[in-house]
């Protein structure tokens, strides 16, 4: 069976809208639906790689890959569940920003370490969740990436915070990357009852059109609580109403991101 590895980096430069809640769960709903998935955690906090059960350890991260000091297949670590692995983050990422600045590759320094694992036809999906600030580390994700999804929350300036986002990738594609795509938007922690809520999601449909995903991601206490056990929701428990839209999230995804090519597939 053909497969094709996407890329998508799940970014967006304001903190706190569900970013590695998303790529938790989201790597998670893949790889039960028998999609192979690696979890990249570029974000030093390390909250991806603690929501997936596994502990911070020194010299297992893309850091030491990116020094030339590991071949990354040394540092790809599997979690408890089938076809979900991740390769951790550590706290040696937070000096990343001063450290590669000044390297002649740090844009494409990403992409290069990530290319024998994205040809290797190993994954369906390799998932970056890229810290909440646009610097080298960001971008060079960016670089390294097929296409990216921003999660925002269905609030006031959610159309400032996405005029910025967007705007990277408008100048990466113009500059380094041509084939780097928006890959959509998923509202997260929504209120529904609200109607600012209804009012910001309706503004930004009707601004970037099919690129907004239908699913949206409810506020959740079951979702809230997942990262503190190490165990993503779609898991934990999966008839939660948050574990229930992220599947479906999932669902969703995979049609707009197909990476198997065998007419056998059919809707798996």
């Amino acid at each position: 069976m053909a497969r094709k590895t996407k890329v998508i980096a799940i970014a967006n430069q304001k903190g706190g809208v569900g970013k590695t809640t998303t790529v938790v769960n989201l790597a998670s709903a893949l790889s039960a639906r028998h999609r192979a998935v690696l979890v990249v955690d570029l974000d030093p906090q390390a909250h991806a790689t603690l929501g997936l059960g596994l502990e911070k350890q020194p010299g297992i991260s893309l850091y030491p890959v990116l020094l030339g000091e590991k071949p990354i297949e040394d540092v790809i670590q599997p979690t408890k569940w089938t076809n979900l692995n991740v390769i951790p983050s550590e706290v040696d990422l937070a000096g990343a920003e001063l450290e590669f600045g000044i390297r002649e590759d740090r844009l494409e320094m990403i992409r290069n370490a990530l290319a024998p694992v994205k040809s290797s036809g190993a994954f369906d999906y390799i998932i970056l969740d890229c810290p909440p600030s646009l610097g080298i580390v960001m971008t060079s994700s960016l670089v390294a990436s097929d296409g990216v999804l921003i999660p925002i929350q269905a609030e006031f300036l959610a159309m400032d915070g996405l005029a910025l986002i967007t705007g990277s990738i408008e100048r990466i594609r113009a500059s380094v990357n041509p084939s780097l795509e928006l890959n959509g938007i998923i509202f997260t922690m929504v209120n529904s009852q609200t109607r600012l809520t209804q009012d910001v999601i309706a503004e930004v449909r009707a601004h970037f059109g099919d690129k907004v995903y239908e699913s949206t991601i409810p506020r959740n206490v079951r979702v809230s609580e997942a990262p503190s056990m190490g165990v993503p929701v779609v898991f934990l428990d999966p008839r939660s109403r948050g574990a229930e839209a992220y599947k479906a999230f999932a669902w969703e995804f995979m049609a707009k991101n197909p990476t198997r090519f065998d007419a056998a597939e059919g809707g798996e």
